[in-house]
This record gives C-alpha cells, sequence and structure tokens, in this order.
C-alpha cells in the first residue's frame, strides 16, 4: 500500500524488533498505523514513540500477583493481563464504562492492560509453552516463568525435596484443570479417569489420586501451599450433571487449609453471553481466603444468595435470545463478524490462516462434519484436529449454505487455525504455528487446534479479571494487601 511500510520495514527504520512495532500498534502509539488482512500498516512518515516514563499510566491498582495452573497457551492468562485487541462488537463500553477501551479502527478496540501480573506458569504439553512464551515475552513477562512439568511432579518436588517452585505472595491462582474425563463429548471417567496426570494411561497399581480426573485435588495442593487471597478454577459445564461432580469439587476446595477459604456456588458461563463469537459453556470456582476478606465481604460472600454488589461473577454485556435482553445489552457476535475480514488461506500472509485441515468431509452423522452458521454463534471451538474441526464452508453437495461464497468458486474448506483463534478471541498478534526456537518445539497446525480449542477465551478471561479488580477493595480492603496503593 503506497506511504506505508510493514512492521518488519519499520522495525529496521528504527532499530527495534519487529514484535515492539506491532506491540505498540495494538497500544495505538503509532499515530495512523492501521490494519490489513490482520498485517499492520504503519505510515511512513511516522515518528518513533518515546518510552513511557514510570507513574505516568495513573494506575489505581499496582500489579497483584497471579499463579496460572494449567496454563495452556495461555487463554485466562492473556484475560489476566489484558492489553489486546479484540471486536468493538464484542466489547459494551455502556456497560463497562470505566474500562480502558480505545478505539484501533472501524472494527477493532483495545482492551488495557489489567492490575494483573502472571509470575508463574505451567502444563505438560510443549505446544503449549512454545505458543504461551512466544507471545508473552513481547508482553515483558519472564519466559523462565512457565513450567513445562506436570503439577503432581511439581507439587512433590516441593513438598519433599523443599525446593520453592511455587512464588510467594500470591494475590490469585487460576486454572482450568483438566475436563477431557467430564466432558460430555468424552467417556465420561470423571475421578476414576485411567488417564495420568502425565497424559499417559495409568496402570492399575498406580495411585488414583494423580489420575487426570482427580488433578483439581493437586490444584487445591498448589493453593494450601501459596495460600493466594482467591483462586478461580475453570471446567466444562458437563460436570455439572455427572453425578455430584461439582459439589464434591466444592467441598474438596473449601476445605482446603482447614476450611480456610470460602468456596461461592459454582455458575456456568455461556462465552457468547461476554462478546465472544462462541457458544461455549463453562463452570467457574471462585474461592476467598477468609482471613483477607473484610467482615462485610465475609458476611456477603458467606450468604446462600450473594448480593449484586460483592458477586463476583462478571455482569454479562450480551444477550443470546430476545427475551434475555437487559437494558444496555447488545447482541451476540457472529462468526461472520469475526472473519469477515480474514482473506482466504491461498491469499493470507498470516501463516495461522494458511493452515486448515485438509481432511474431507465424511457425513454429517460425523462429528466435525458441519458447516459454521455465518450469522450465529459458532459450535464450541473443541481440542480436536484434522477431521473433528468444523467446516468454514461445505460444498453444495454436501449440504454448503453459503450460496454467495460457493457462487464466487470458493471451495470447501474447514475453519483455519487463525479462524478457531478469531472465534475463541485471541488476537491476531498471538502466533500459532510457529517454528522451533528458543529452545521451544515448533508448533504444527494440528498441535495448534488442540491448544486453541483447549484454552478459555481470552475475552472471557478478561471480564472475570476486570470484576475481581473492580471488587478488590470491595473484598479485601485497603490495608489488606501491599499491593495497592491507598
Amino acid at each position: 500500500m503506497r506511504g506505508y511500510l510493514t512492521a518488519v520495514e519499520t522495525a529496521e527504520r528504527w532499530n527495534i524488533t519487529t514484535r515492539r512495532v506491532q506491540i505498540l500498534c495494538n497500544q495505538n502509539r503509532i499515530t495512523g498505523a492501521i490494519k490489513e488482512s490482520g498485517v499492520w500498516l504503519i505510515p511512513f512518515g511516522a515518528k518513533k514513540p518515546e518510552r513511557l516514563k514510570a507513574g505516568k499510566k495513573g494506575e489505581k491498582i499496582k500489579q497483584l500477583r497471579v499463579l496460572s495452573l494449567f496454563s495452556g497457551c495461555g487463554g485466562i492468562d492473556l484475560g489476566f493481563e489484558g492489553d489486546f485487541n479484540v471486536l468493538t462488537a464484542s466489547v459494551n463500553s455502556q456497560i463497562h464504562s470505566a474500562w480502558s477501551i480505545s478505539k484501533v479502527d472501524s472494527r477493532w478496540s483495545h482492551l488495557g492492560k489489567t492490575a494483573f501480573h502472571t509470575v508463574f506458569a505451567n502444563d505438560i504439553k510443549p505446544e503449549a509453552k512454545a505458543a504461551w512464551t512466544n507471545y508473552f515475552s513481547g508482553k515483558g513477562i519472564d519466559l523462565e516463568n512457565y513450567y513445562l512439568d506436570s503439577i503432581v511432579d511439581l507439587v512433590k518436588l516441593q513438598k519433599e525435596n523443599k525446593i520453592n517452585i511455587f512464588p510467594k505472595n500470591i494475590d490469585v491462582l487460576i486454572g482450568g484443570f483438566p475436563c477431557q474425563d467430564f466432558s460430555v463429548s468424552g467417556k465420561r471417567m470423571g475421578f476414576e479417569s485411567t488417564t495420568g496426570h502425565d497424559g499417559k494411561k495409568m496402570s492399575a497399581e498406580e495411585p488414583t489420586v494423580e489420575n487426570r480426573g482427580q488433578l483439581y485435588m493437586w490444584m487445591r495442593e498448589v493453593i494450601s501451599i501459596t495460600k493466594p487471597k482467591v483462586f478461580v478454577a475453570e471446567n466444562v459445564k458437563g460436570l455439572t450433571n455427572l453425578k455430584d461432580a461439582k459439589e464434591v469439587i466444592e467441598r474438596d476446595f473449601a476445605s482446603v487449609c482447614n476450611g480456610g477459604y470460602i468456596v461461592v456456588p459454582a455458575q456456568v458461563l455461556n462465552a457468547g453471553n461476554y462478546g465472544v463469537p462462541q457458544g461455549r459453556e463453562r463452570v467457574i470456582f471462585y474461592g476467598f481466603k477468609k482471613s483477607a476478606l473484610t467482615t462485610e465481604a465475609l458476611e456477603e460472600l458467606s450468604k446462600d444468595t450473594i448480593s449484586e454488589g460483592f458477586n463476583p461473577y462478571p455482569i454479562k454485556t450480551h444477550y443470546l435470545e430476545a427475551s434475555d435482553k437487559k437494558p444496555h445489552m447488545k447482541k451476540y457476535v457472529t462468526v461472520k463478524q469475526a472473519l469477515e475480514d480474514l482473506v482466504e488461506p491461498e491469499e493470507s500472509t498470516d501463516i495461522s490462516q494458511q493452515k486448515y485441515s485438509k481432511a474431507k468431509f465424511m457425513g454429517k452423522h460425523c462429528q466435525g462434519q458441519q458447516e459454521v452458521k455465518l450469522e450465529e454463534l459458532a459450535p464450541t471451538i473443541r481440542s480436536e484436529h484434522h477431521g473433528n474441526i468444523e467446516f468454514r464452508r461445505l460444498s453444495k453437495e454436501h449440504g454448503g449454505k453459503h450460496e454467495k461464497e460457493l457462487a464466487q468458486g470458493l471451495p470447501e474448506r474447514r475453519l483455519s487455525v487463525r479462524e478457531c483463534a478469531r472465534i475463541q478471541t485471541f488476537p491476531d498478534e498471538y502466533s500459532f504455528v510457529i517454528p522451533a526456537m528458543n529452545g521451544n518445539k515448533s508448533v504444527s497446525g494440528s498441535e495448534a487446534y488442540k491448544i486453541i480449542g483447549n484454552a478459555v477465551p481470552p475475552l472471557l478471561g478478561y471480564h472475570i479479571a476486570k470484576r475481581l479488580e473492580e471488587n478488590w477493595k470491595l473484598y479485601f480492603g485497603e490495608g489488606k494487601n501491599d499491593n495497592i496503593n491507598k
């Protein structure tokens, strides 16, 4: 485009990294920068922004330290960090007028940085670590904060060898403990899972408490070690209708530290109610450290029905059905809104958009053989690969409904990696198909699909984080945390 330079060319002119240029664009610090097909273009005459001086942001709350477990590629971590772009249609400034939201262009808005900062993350999947560290290194987070190891082994190291694996002074502990054994799309083994904490098949002699379905108990162990002021745990909706699994988990979490935590009744949140273009339902557990709470907060959070002001669950911003619409709510964000500015894979310069499953149509009786409905919410993006990825469009002979696209000669194909990431609300700056570097393994398209599908949508994570941030002093008072300005 005449008069514009790419991020690579601009980086060479300013003697900084390409990643730094992209970050400056995301922060709206380069005047006139625009995004075309996911690529930043910088005006030829743009000036290099000066370094921000300390103390100029005027934040009311200083950094609150976050420990992340079962981190995957960092969906909820990104939500707690903030500082990323989302569709303008996905945010509701009428309901969240106090949020730091800035306009990027006609389609995109930038969510401001939160008060939270990730000081520890972990997972057993090397591809998840590769993607996580590749992105968060550009956000100033130390790559050594990510531990590629099983939570079971980390807890054992801490306890048996008295090595301080987990950092101290943790404010918030977050984690989506493995969900495969509770999901309605799986075998629903629940607490009786035959898969181990390391993802391998277990033998009959191995302790059952180390199976994948009971890893929340090891999350509980980390809570007992680090004693955060609050913890947030996430899992699939299927957990709520698998015998008494939800109640068992609530009781187990509440008993940590000799009953030192209030666990409020878990709720199922639909990501579509928070601007995510996807009908994704997840159960969220909150636990609050009793000794850290104010007297009023302790009383309120102990009630069967928590008052609106103290309720930790985020306020819905989008309605899914007309009957559910409340004042100032927006209609849900559609697949079309999420994907409409993406060019076809063959025309894209983004490798995550270029990659898509070539698995053939197997008939609508199989999973993943449906075509996404552009004017509706997307189905849940699952941790699948190849033949289980939904179709971006089907051919007419296979029942395709996108007639205008078919008339243009666009071929039948499945959702690309980038399209799945868009539906999950990951920003385009988050790379998923990446080469081996910095001691990490490469991430293939197939592996990228899996880690994207495993993630909490960052925008949903942002809603959870902002609600905690807004209520922090309400919960913990002025003097309960040294990290808060008086």
